[in-house]
């Protein structure tokens, strides 16, 4: 009896240590090996989880820039002080991206005759899928707040009817730009404050009558721009940021008042009491 039980102990010792010697081979086979690289990166970044670099978050944005699948830079959220934490990690020179921010192109739905009262749902998913949506223009912020809702950093509000971007606290990471279903809101240059404020590519003549401050593709702004960075393509003024120097020019011969300074426009809703903070 005694014989059988040391042979089972025994059986079940060799067993136990073969055992224990496939799994400690398969951990070494099988293991993951995790640059410790990536905990730096991850704890130098916002983990807002923005996804403005194109990735899911910033564990994901962090595994790609090791695997040389994102650039030290694509962190938007982050800015130039993240690049170069990261590019320090790395060993690499930082090449810090021009910071963009966001920028409703609309001066407001409340200026736009409507053509029906909405009574819907109140978001602007919801409201342009409604017989094209209640304001008779088709490019016009609907100002029900989806992009509101949709930024993490607080850097959007609503102002009479339409969104107002704070440029001192957007990211430029891009989801509001994603979020917005009249596709009114892209990302420009940060140090470029001069804008036009209209999205409309109706005629003017149209554009006169259903809309207060709507652009009319008068060229007079292309007209008298002296450094030909404005110009008017499908009825609608646009602005060439890499020739562009702000000076105004155009701003002062609009003659609808919708090329402006987002820098003097926000300092005045600051002093208003107007802009979020």
């Amino acid at each position: 009896m005694l014989e059988m039980v040391l042979k089972a102990a025994l059986t079940l010792g060799a067993l136990a240590l073969l055992i224990g010697g496939l799994l400690a081979v398969a951990s070494r086979v099988f293991a993951i090996h995790v640059d410790e690289r990536v905990g730096k990166i991850e704890e130098i970044l916002p983990h807002a989880n923005c996804g403005g670099c194109g990735f899911a978050g910033c564990t994901a944005y962090a595994n790609a820039v090791i695997r040389g699948d994102a650039a030290p830079n694509a962190c938007t959220a982050g800015g130039p002080a993240v690049a170069q934490g990261i590019a320090k990690i790395l060993g690499v020179e930082a090449d810090t991206r021009e910071r963009r921010v966001a920028h409703v192109y609309c001066s407001g739905g409340n200026l736009t005759a409507h053509r029906f009262n909405y009574t819907g749902v109140q978001t602007c998913y919801a409201a342009s899928r409604t017989a094209g949506g209640p304001v008779e223009c088709s490019f016009a912020c609907l100002g029900y707040g989806d992009c509101v809702q949709t930024c993490q950093f607080n850097a959007i509000y609503l102002k009479d009817g339409h969104a107002i971007v704070n440029r001192d606290l957007c990211t430029g990471c891009g989801k509001c730009v994603a979020g917005c279903p009249r596709k009114t809101i892209a990302l420009i240059p940060a140090n470029k404050p001069i804008s036009v404020n209209c999205s409309s590519r109706d005629r003017g003549a149209y554009v006169r009558g259903m809309c207060e401050v709507g652009c009319i593709g008068c060229k007079i702004c292309e007209k008298k721009c002296p450094h030909d960075a404005i110009h008017v393509e499908n009825n609608l003024a646009r602005i060439d940021y890499d020739k562009c120097t702000a000076c105004g020019a155009c701003m002062e011969a609009c003659p609808r008042g919708i090329i402006r300074n987002e820098e003097n426009f926000f300092v005045v809703a600051k002093r208003d009491g107007s802009a979020n903070s």
